[in-house]
């Protein structure tokens, strides 16, 4: 899918994330993940008098095996490392005010480049401890930052 504004970041043919940036405006609903996803990443851009009929969600049994993250900064700037599964660094991107990222899959570590405000959405329940293995940050001299903040 070739989206304007939509980056996606892979390694090795794996989706690691998608990176919605804030210059993103067409009109209507769209979804940017397939439907079996754990986490679902959507834009909506509606007209003044547009109506979404009340519903509820029904209770569903469902499987989830990978905490998937999306993180909305508010305010500064962050940057994101991704890694592969198996801990192996590929890239950066910096994330600015209103850009929006899916962390899909593999590891991803974080830098504050200036003070940043940010929400974080993820699954639960939240696990402690068990819910993450922590490795070893890239050396900051081997970084590369690629993409529309690069």
């Amino acid at each position: 899918m070739n989206v304007p504004y939509l980056e996606r970041i892979e390694h090795d043919g794996q989706l690691l994330a998608l990176i919605l940036r804030r210059h993103y405006r067409e009109e209507g609903t769209h979804f940017f993940t397939p439907d079996d996803y754990a986490q679902q990443l959507g834009y909506l851009r509606l007209p003044r008098g547009h109506i979404i009929k009340p519903h509820l969600h029904n209770t569903m049994s469902r499987t989830v095996f990978h905490t998937q993250e999306v993180l909305v900064i508010l305010r500064g700037q962050l940057r994101v490392d991704f890694y592969t599964q198996s801990q192996e660094y590929c890239e950066s991107r910096v994330m600015l005010p209103f850009d929006v990222v899916l962390l899909i899959s593999g590891g991803h570590g974080f830098k504050v480049l200036e003070a940043t405000e940010m929400l974080e959405i993820k699954q639960g329940p939240y696990l402690g401890a068990t819910d993450k293995t922590s490795f070893e940050e890239i050396d900051p001299a081997l970084i590369t930052v690629r993409g529309e903040s690069a």
